[in-house]
Order: structure tokens, then sequence, then C-alpha cells
């Protein structure tokens, strides 16, 4: 991925820990790293297709000034969110926030704090086979949609499937929803669940009814296991009813695990279930 630099952009602002620094105020530094595609720019000479690396700086210098936070980790944090969410073409960033005449006592040159956030793309499951179906997978959309964190939702066809994992119940409207974000693996999950649990999802019966059933199937290329969360999701090359709607919106995706495209996957299940 192509990089603009922006290095040593000094901005007067009020963040720290002690009242003096909110008060007086202090010099900061901010270098960037902006990662996106420059390649068409360059081709064509055409500013709309890059990122404006002065309308950036100004943005940086305006958003640094809007509040006062007591550590640069919380400065960068909100940055560099700003960056991604106003700047669609800008896929990831490095920032670092330099602090020269921090309050340390002692002989040094700065202190700095550094992150790199980016847009992360994930594949989701969704599900419901109580009440209104439609009027809850909806909801789910709407929510993902409305989230700040979240952008370029696409969502697969809805089918009429049959229950997974034995337990008798109704049946269930099923598929699957693409999305980019910035949020963590766990960030995404804490958030989807707070989406079921405004759709009344009880967790009562292991692969029971429930209202909503939102689940993460891919997270990039991730490769993660723990107590509340497995990356890829466990076993879905089993399940048609996540394979058949995810091909739609990503056919061509490959398990980092399995090496299997999501068509060769459903192909294989299907040939299976024919056996």
């Amino acid at each position: 991925m192509d990089e603009i630099r922006i290095d040593d952009l000094e901005i007067y602002g009020y963040h720290g820990v002690y009242a003096e620094e909110k008060e007086k105020g202090q010099r900061f530094y901010v270098n960037a790293v902006l990662f996106l595609d420059t390649r068409n720019a360059g081709i064509t000479d055409d500013l709309t297709l890059s990122v404006n690396y002065g309308e950036v700086c100004h943005k940086l210098s305006e958003w640094f000034v809007e509040e006062k936070w007591d550590l640069l980790e919380t400065v960068a944090e909100r940055l560099a969110g700003k960056l991604l969410g106003e700047f669609p073409l800008i896929r990831q960033t490095c920032l670092e926030i330099r602090k020269p005449e921090a309050p340390i006592g002692l002989p040094f040159g700065s202190v700095s704090v550094k992150i790199v956030r980016g847009w992360h793309e994930v594949f989701l499951s969704i599900g419901s086979n109580l009440g209104d179906r439609e009027a809850y997978l909806a909801g789910a959309v709407a929510a993902l949609k409305e989230k700040a964190e979240i952008r370029n939702v696409r969502v697969s066809t809805f089918l009429e499937t049959k229950p997974y994992g034995g337990v008798e119940q109704g049946d269930f409207l099923n598929g699957a929803v693409a999305l980019e974000t910035t949020l963590s693996p766990k960030e995404l999950l804490a958030f989807l669940h707070e989406v079921e649990a405004k759709a009344d999802r009880k967790r009562e019966i292991h692969w029971g009814p429930r209202t909503l059933d939102l689940d993460v199937l891919f997270y990039d290329k991730l490769i993660y296991e723990d107590e509340e969360l497995i990356l890829p999701h466990v076993d879905l090359e089993n399940r048609e009813f996540v394979l058949k709607p995810l091909a739609e919106l990503a056919p061509n995706y490959r398990h980092p695990v399995l090496g299997r495209t999501v068509t060769q996957m459903l192909r294989d299940l299907e040939e299976k279930n024919i056996k």
C-alpha cells in the first residue's frame, strides 16, 4: 500500500493530566502516515483520487484543539478515528503524538505515543427464527449502518433454512453481511451482543430459538481464539445456511485455515449432502 507522510506538524494544544497543562497548554508534534492506493491519482494527476495532505493537516490541527484530554493515548485514538472517518480513501494510518515539553522534571527529548489503526474486512452471519424475523434482521442491519466505526455494509438475500444443531424449533431466516470496521474483534463482538440484546435475544438453550443471531465469520484473515471468540467461526464449512448467503457477497474469499474459497466449501458441502 502507498504512503503519504506528514512529519512534525506543530500544534499548540491543552492535553495533559495536570491542570496547568490544560490551562496554559504546550506544543505538540503530530506525525502521520496515511496508507492508501495512489496509483490512479498518479496516472491521472487528479487530486480527488488521492488525499489532500494540506486538508489533512488543517483537520488534524482543528480536531486537536476541540477537546482537552488527559492522555496522549486518547488524543491519538481520537485523531486516528476522525482521519479514517473523514477521508474514506485512507485504509490505515500510523499516528504518532509527540510531547516535547511534558512535565517530567528530567532532561529528555520528547515523549510520544504511536498507534496504527485502519479499516478491517469483516463477514457476519445473521439469522432469526422468533417473532417478526424480517424486522429483527432489518433492525440489525440498520444498527450496523448507523455505527460510526462501520461502513460499506452489504447484505445478502435472506434464506429460509431449517434449524441447525438438533433442537426442535421454527425455521430461520438467515443471511450474510459484509462490512468494514475500525473496531477490534472484541469490540465488534461486544457491539453485536448489544444489538442482539436490544432485540431481546435470550441465551438459554444452546443452538436454541432466538430473535436475533449475529456471528463473526471472518475478520480479515485473522486466526484467533479465546473464551469468547474464535476466528474464523467454528464449523462454518459445514453450515449451508452460512455458506450459501456468504457466497453471494464473497464467492472467492478464501478461508485462512482450510485454504478453500467460500464457493469451494459450499460445493464440497452440497456434494457431501447428496451422498
